[in-house]
């Protein structure tokens, strides 16, 4: 075969590829978008946002509806509109074929809900950063209340640590302290429901099992409350089970080295 005959047939293939190639595309982007296919990642069970809130999301930024072409889908605007949304703290978003799209998520993890004294509750995440309450969901965490003055919208975590004048009227760090070590130990978490900070600054346990409370005390250090918690699951798992759940109204772990128990009159 001559040498021009070889090229115009090569040209003609190249040609053909390049035409089904262009045609697919814009078959592709003329498809209807498939619902996408949303992956949540958050350490463990507490979150703010489920699959259904997501795609809600997503059509309330009218991002996404029931009859979008592939052609309309802006990967990065969706990006960007989540990546300003407080639960978030990561998000990609890919495109696949034939209109199948993936959202990935990375969720930030409340670990207490604080009731100060005056004004709003508020999320404490496990950055130690603050979260206003979200209108849609309410997460399961450990929840703190009594006389604690520090606010939303007052110093945040980061400031009280650095600054020791702080440190005597906010209880941020304290209640950190506290709620962070509760929500990695599977015992404690599932003892623990709420927190009390009483009037001379003490923090009271309220198990969700028994009738006695708790006398935590001051959390200045994360030494201090652990070793506090050390002392009360050794307390709970080798003394209570012989002694009942019901003898004591208090646990006092407010001294050092000690478990004080105070028995019913």
């Amino acid at each position: 075969m001559k040498k021009w005959m070889k090229f115009v047939l090569w040209l003609c293939f190249v040609s053909g590829i390049i035409v089904i190639l262009v045609f697919e595309k814009k078959k592709d982007r003329e498809s209807i978008l498939d619902l996408p296919n949303i992956n949540i990642h958050v350490e463990g069970q507490d979150s703010f946002l489920n699959e259904i809130e997501v795609l809600n999301r997503l059509k309330t930024h009218q991002l996404y509806g029931d009859r979008n072409q592939v052609s309309e889908l802006d990967i990065f605007r969706v990006e960007a509109i989540f990546d300003t949304m407080q639960e978030v703290r990561s998000v990609e978003v890919f495109k696949g074929l034939s209109g199948s799209w993936t959202i990935d998520l990375e969720l930030i993890r409340p670990i207490a809900r604080v009731f100060p004294d005056k004004g709003n509750s508020y999320y404490l995440d496990s950055d130690g950063n603050k979260m206003a309450r979200s209108s849609i969901h309410t997460a399961r965490t450990l929840i703190f209340s009594g006389h604690i003055p520090d606010l939303v919208n007052s110093e945040n975590l980061s400031s009280i640590i650095n600054n020791d004048s702080l440190k005597s009227i906010r209880f941020l760090d304290d209640i950190y302290r506290i709620s962070n070590y509760v929500c990695n130990d599977p015992f404690l978490q599932s003892l623990i429901g709420q927190v009390y900070l009483d009037k001379d600054q003490d923090f009271i346990l309220i198990p969700v099992v028994g009738k006695h409370k708790i006398v935590f005390g001051k959390a200045s250090t994360v030494k201090e409350v652990e070793d506090k918690f050390h002392r009360l699951k050794v307390f709970y798992k080798e003394a209570l089970p012989f002694e009942g759940w019901n003898k004591y109204t208090e646990i006092i772990l407010k001294y050092e080295g000690q478990v004080v128990c105070r028995k019913v009159s």
